[in-house]
């Protein structure tokens, strides 16, 4: 096994989710994010990567303030995102993990259970091909993790404010789950 926690710990965590299955966490959403910094043809560029990449159409952010040292105006569009859930998240994260080679630095993880990553290139996915009118794009691509019983934080009538810390997911846990269902080498 190639997670750093002791075996004892990892029989622990499966136990527990064998015990109670609203214990094992899921995938909640995948966001992808490319970053330009300015509404060039460049942002138009990484708008049409996105939605090559996931097959969902991206939706444009815009700059909180004002920064004129880099030409950033507020409320310019500077990047584009995309959330993903369900299967076409799960779809998307095989091709992810193919792109890194399964593995995974442990400091990627926070403390309740998310991972960042970042793609340097977005011709390092399988299939995708170098196009010289668009050129080479980098993202972000943050992993969201939860336990079923998360919606009452968002849910519309009988909203709770706090999830107690035991419903959490912990870094160990996503950990253990990410190796379990994809096969990721934690190092």
């Amino acid at each position: 096994m190639s997670i750093p926690l002791s075996q004892e710990k990892v029989n622990e965590i499966l136990a527990r989710w064998e015990k109670n299955p609203m214990l094992k966490p899921r995938i909640a959403k995948v966001t992808v994010n490319i970053s330009v910094g300015a509404a060039t043809e460049r942002l138009s560029g990484a708008i049409r990567v996105l939605e090559e990449l996931t097959g969902q159409k991206p939706v444009p952010r815009k700059a909180k303030r004002t920064i004129k040292d880099f030409g950033i105006r507020k409320g310019e569009n500077i990047a584009a995102k995309v959330t993903l859930r369900k299967q076409k998240a799960i779809e998307f994260l095989q091709k992810v993990f193919e792109t890194i080679g399964y593995r995974v630095k442990a400091s990627s993880f926070d403390e309740h259970g998310n991972l960042g990553i970042g793609i340097k290139e977005h011709i390092m996915f399988p299939g995708v091909k170098y196009d010289p009118e668009l050129g080479i794009y980098g993202m972000d691509i943050v992993i969201t993790i939860e336990r079923p019983g998360y919606r009452v934080l968002r849910r519309r009538r009988c909203r709770k404010k706090h999830i107690p810390r035991r419903h959490r997911v912990s870094k160990e846990e996503a950990m253990v789950f990410l190796h379990k269902e994809f096969g990721v080498e934690i190092v």
